[in-house]
């Protein structure tokens, strides 16, 4: 006599083994590998990216293809994942880099000095600068008011005193190189723009953020005055992964 409890708990094993199985091989079987997450070991392979200067619409990686996460470094949320390749893709890693990069600009020791008016900012509270001090055509003051005349060449000394280098000045009036108020996109375009930029490509950019002495300055803003979040070595190198795997812009 046929056991109808028993063949009904066969079918019903059956039935479940079918819808879960192909969740499981559907990957394998269409050829593609599933989405995982990884953690990578170094910040250079996690902590930054985004879309191409001359990629308006960012990556051409389909949203389904990837997982989204913070970074791939351990302790942090997975990665970006191609599902092609299991990589994090270069998109990503360069609009993640630009982020940190971001932080630095941001900070008073660059934004000071990047202001959107015509009258640098002092402090960390990034407020506008006392006495009057205009950005004037070069940049270096308006009429006998003159940058140099309280920044010397080196850091005066004493507490909150002015800081010093005998680069001192703002951008020139034709070329503000704003960087305050602007979003990570907006300033990752701006300094791609060669027209905005001083004409530099991106291998100048790089020679600029590492070996300018003004930009370095920020690294030594006197007694009293924080420092940027990032080390000048590790920006100069963010900076360069940024460019180097695209110099994608921020979402």
């Amino acid at each position: 006599m046929i056991n109808v409890k028993k063949w009904v708990g066969i079918l019903a094993l059956l039935v479940v083994f079918i819808f879960t199985g192909s969740a499981f091989t559907r990957p394998f079987l269409s050829g593609k590998a599933a989405v995982m997450p990884v953690y990578g070991t170094s910040p250079a392979e996690g902590s930054l990216a985004g879309g191409s200067p001359g990629n308006a619409n960012g990556p051409s990686y389909r949203e389904s293809d990837m997982m989204h996460g913070e970074s791939g470094i351990p302790g942090r949320k997975p990665a970006l994942l191609h599902r092609e390749t299991g990589k994090v893709p270069d998109s990503v890693l360069s609009k993640r880099h630009f982020l940190e990069v971001y932080k630095v600009l941001m900070s008073p020791r660059c934004m000071n000095c990047h202001p959107s008016g015509d009258a640098p900012l002092q402090g960390e509270d990034s407020h506008i600068h006392t006495m009057g001090v205009q950005r004037g055509l070069d940049g270096r003051g308006l009429y006998a008011l003159k940058c140099t005349n309280c920044h010397q060449p080196q850091n005066t000394p004493g507490l909150h005193m002015p800081p010093g280098n005998p680069k001192w000045k703002l951008p020139p009036s034709y070329m503000k190189m704003v960087f305050q108020g602007k979003t990570p996109r907006q300033l990752a375009a701006q300094l791609l723009d060669k027209t905005q930029n001083g004409g530099k490509n991106k291998a100048q950019l790089i020679d600029h953020v590492t070996h300018d002495m003004l930009v370095a300055s920020g690294w030594n803003p006197g007694e009293g005055r924080a420092l940027p979040p990032l080390t000048h070595k590790e920006f100069a190198r963010q900076f360069k992964l940024w460019l180097d795997k695209g110099g994608y812009l921020p979402d």
